[in-house]
């Protein structure tokens, strides 16, 4: 089974962005997501974004996250 953890757009540099979840920050790749926007959710997995998502469902799947961690 794989997860991907949603986490917002911060900066965007080329093909790599500065995400944010959790409360820390990290640098991903978006070249699957190249229409992605600073301020837009995206989800993560294995460092790279593989989905936009809207900021309902990232918040939804963040405090589901946060229930069961």
């Amino acid at each position: 089974m794989c997860l991907a953890i949603p986490a917002r757009v911060v900066r965007i540099m080329g093909n790599l962005a500065q995400v944010e979840m959790a409360g820390m920050n990290r640098e991903v790749d978006i070249r699957l997501v190249s229409d992605a926007r600073v301020g837009e959710f995206v989800l993560i997995h294995a460092g790279f974004a593989i989905e936009k998502i809207e900021k309902k469902e990232a918040e939804e799947t963040l405090r589901i996250l946060r229930e069961i961690a």
